[in-house]
């Protein structure tokens, strides 16, 4: 088994290589050497393989929320320049070879492969639907991000180079596989979110109709009215989830049993599977805090400032990690304290006390605190490193907001879209069950585009939503705080030369 495990992870590193001896090689090492190797495994790798484009603060989270309003990563002095592989994100003045960009390229490309790995192996009808499940997830994001996607369905000859599906053709072809599979997928249900589910096919649907016109013209998108009815349609039969009344449960350690809204997610168990989803909270945390953190990212006081002043996400209490360690999770700007109330000191033994303001390079004596720092989710204090959150893909949530913009850019009910709209507010200012009124944070309408827009952030900050959401709704080459107005060529971000080199049927994205 050993010997599979290294021959089926160099193939995984070359699954997108040109027509070389190498490929076929290790084709032939794994048929011969795994003969006894289960759709069943290959499908929990393919599971595995998400880990890492998916949970690492360096995979594609970087890409799609430092490139915009809600996150930076400064340079504080000597600490976090990295060659200014984040500051260039948050700038939109990426090169063609930014590193993390080509390593998450690569990575989504593996799992596209590893999934079609698992259709090679006499799949069961619901295993098949699982892995093209996760196949068209990993394409959707490629999709996304640098609009062209290597495919290749069979990989029986690796001799043959992947085909190229760009743009809109691409989302008709994802649309027609999730569609295709979604009658042999399992209903699915908060507490089986980990496991692809007809459910998660449907918000993914969601996804692909609301941004078709997008990916058909990302600098001047239309939405056509009935790719916005499919959007409501999806939406309506999501049923069996309910928004969660701590929101913060929707990500804590125990998120797999305390979530009512989780529609899927990439399971962390300690000791058993799990990515590094502990960075969410390291990368912003200050040294001095507990859990002890990296001193990193922040968001901008700009966003910060869209949250109303009783808005629980703007910083609150959580049982388990605030009586504990001191800790608050949401927005966290001031002054720091222990669980004892003790002002917490920086490493100079000033105040750590979070300014709201920063910059993209940072080397004052207060370099240490500058930034609202961002607590998604709640520390796993038990096992810190390998936690037990799980990192939340698709939300309820999610599917109600999207299901609020598809109706207003059909012209349908404002009122429909604004209840959906104040039902996920309601929770934030502390109104629950949903019955219950709550005038101040209740939107009085009509319901805007802008309305929506920044409901979106407020409600999906930090969950690798963002970027796309600007740019389907026209503000992602807007200036921001700490940078000007952006080419249009950032809209989607340039093929790896690697690839490029490798596969012929890429070509290079405008302007790079």
């Amino acid at each position: 088994m050993k010997i599979f495990k290294i021959s089926y992870a160099l193939l995984l590193g070359g699954a997108m290589l040109s027509c070389t001896k190498l490929n076929q090689k290790l084709r032939s090492e794994v048929d011969s050497a795994s003969s006894s190797v289960t759709a069943a495994g290959l499908l929990q790798s393919t599971y595995e393989s998400m880990n890492g484009p998916y949970q690492d603060q360096a995979g594609i989270w970087c890409q799609q929320e430092m490139t915009t309003d809600e996150c930076v990563g400064p340079t504080r002095a000597g600490d976090w320049d990295d060659n200014g592989v984040w500051r260039v994100l948050h700038a939109h003045t990426w090169a063609a070879d930014h590193g993390f960009a080509a390593g998450n390229f690569n990575g989504l490309l593996q799992t596209q492969f590893a999934a079609s790995s698992v259709l090679a192996r006499s799949p069961s009808t619901q295993q098949a639907a699982e892995a093209r499940f996760i196949r068209a997830l990993s394409m959707f994001t490629v999709l996304d991000i640098w609009d062209q996607v290597p495919y290749r369905g069979d990989i029986s000859d690796l001799k043959v180079l992947p085909e190229t599906k760009k743009g809109k053709d691409c989302a008709d072809f994802l649309i027609t596989e999730l569609e295709a599979i979604i009658n042999d997928l399992p209903n699915g249900t908060p507490t089986t979110a980990i496991k692809a589910n007809k459910n998660a096919a449907r918000a993914l649907l969601m996804k692909l109709y609301l941004n078709r016109g997008v990916y058909a013209n990302r600098a001047s998108p239309t939405f056509d009215n009935a790719d916005m009815a499919k959007v409501i349609s999806n939406a309506d039969q999501i049923t069996g989830y309910s928004l969660t009344s701590n929101y913060y449960k929707n990500f804590s350690k125990d998120n797999e049993t305390a979530s009512t809204e989780n529609i899927f997610s990439l399971e962390n168990t300690y000791g058993v599977r799990g990515g590094n989803n502990q960075s969410r909270w390291y990368c912003t945390l200050h040294y001095n805090q507990n859990p002890s953190g990296w001193n990193g990212f922040t968001t901008l006081s700009d966003f910060y400032n869209k949250f109303g002043a009783s808005d629980k996400r703007r910083g609150d209490t959580y049982t388990g990690v605030t009586d504990v360690t001191g800790l608050r999770v949401g927005l966290l700007v001031g002054q720091q304290y222990d669980q004892n109330g003790t002002a917490l000191k920086d490493r100079s033994g000033a105040p750590l006390a979070f300014t709201p303001a920063v910059a993209l390079t940072e080397n004052g004596n207060n370099l240490e605190v500058t930034g609202i720092r961002v607590i998604k989710y709640p520390p796993d204090l038990v096992h810190n490193f390998a936690a037990d959150n799980d990192m939340a893909i698709l939300r309820y949530a999610d599917v109600m907001l999207m299901k609020a913009e598809a109706i207003v850019r059909s012209g349908g009910s404002n009122a429909a879209a604004l209840e959906l709209v104040n039902q996920v507010r309601r929770r934030a200012y502390g109104s629950f069950p949903l019955t219950t009124a709550n005038p101040v944070a209740d939107l009085t309408g009509p319901l805007t585009l802008d309305n929506l827009i920044d409901e979106r952030g407020r409600e999906l900050y930090w969950e690798s939503w963002r970027r796309n959401d600007l740019v389907r709704f026209g503000k992602f080459l807007q200036p921001t705080q700490l940078r000007g107005a952006s080419d249009a060529k950032r809209l989607i971000f340039p093929i790896p030369s690697d690839q490029l080199a490798l596969n012929p049927n890429l070509t290079q994205n405008p302007g790079y």
